[in-house]
């Protein structure tokens, strides 16, 4: 169970950190967004600690783009105290918020009462779409039994893709989600799309897991192996 640590002021990030590991907490630590982007880019993390006020932009707004990545609860850390302040950090999508100065211990229990609401809804850490198999921990894919080499861009833009619940997302919105740094050429995403069908798909010239939703972008199609599995099936009973 690791714990991000994005905090401006290095002093008190490493305070916060050195008091989490003594918890027992593993932790990693991030001075601006652009680094605990790339963080949560490379690490399942359970919980985000989250200062307001980066060096190279808003807190705020890093908090708007992990809720929508659904990985880590979110503990605001802000010298903003308003009611208003408040209500923006809860409506960006953070779980607590807490006002500097504030008392370490107040910190400590904050913390650990997110996890343990982490521990009783844990996210599933692998998922299973018959041929295809998700390892979200390792971020390891299967792929009919064998293990998939996919680069780190892949797995992340497959991990956006199944979240989406078959929804489609365009691909400025795939960018924004599934890329830990801002891209402005939309075209990136066909470009990672035709290699992940290579590695995932039955028939990339026809594909039925990453599918194109026209004057969209694209959708995962969690049905499709399904029902590729009902077929085996089928095939396998009647042979018998």
């Amino acid at each position: 169970m690791y714990i991000a640590i994005v905090e401006g002021n290095p002093h008190l990030r490493s305070l916060l950190g050195w008091h989490l590991q003594q918890a027992g907490y593993g932790t990693q630590t991030a001075a601006t967004i652009e680094q605990a982007r790339k963080i949560f880019y490379h690490q399942q993390i359970s919980l985000a600690i989250v200062d307001s006020d980066l060096p190279d932009g808003d807190g705020i707004e890093l908090c708007r783009w992990l809720y929508q990545q659904k990985q880590s609860l979110i503990l605001i850390l802000s010298a903003r105290n308003t009611e208003k302040d408040i209500v923006s950090g809860f409506k960006a999508g953070a779980d607590d918020y807490l006002t500097k100065p504030f008392g370490m211990q107040e910190f400590l229990a904050r913390s650990e009462a997110l996890l343990r609401r982490n521990r009783l809804a844990l996210a599933p850490v692998y998922l299973d779409y018959g041929d295809l198999k998700i390892d979200l921990v390792h971020r390891r894919v299967q792929f009919r039994g064998d293990f998939i080499d996919l680069t780190p861009q892949e797995f992340s833009l497959l991990y956006v893709l199944t979240q989406a619940e078959g929804e489609a997302l365009s691909r400025s919105e795939l960018l924004r989600r599934a890329w830990p740094d801002a891209i402005d050429n939309p075209r990136t995403i066909d470009t990672h799309v035709l290699s992940l069908r290579k590695k995932i798909e039955i028939d990339p010239r026809q594909p039925s897991l990453i599918q194109t939703v026209r004057n969209v972008g694209y959708r995962f199609n969690s049905e499709s192996s399904k029902k590729d599995r009902r077929n085996s099936l089928s095939r396998i009973e009647s042979r018998n």
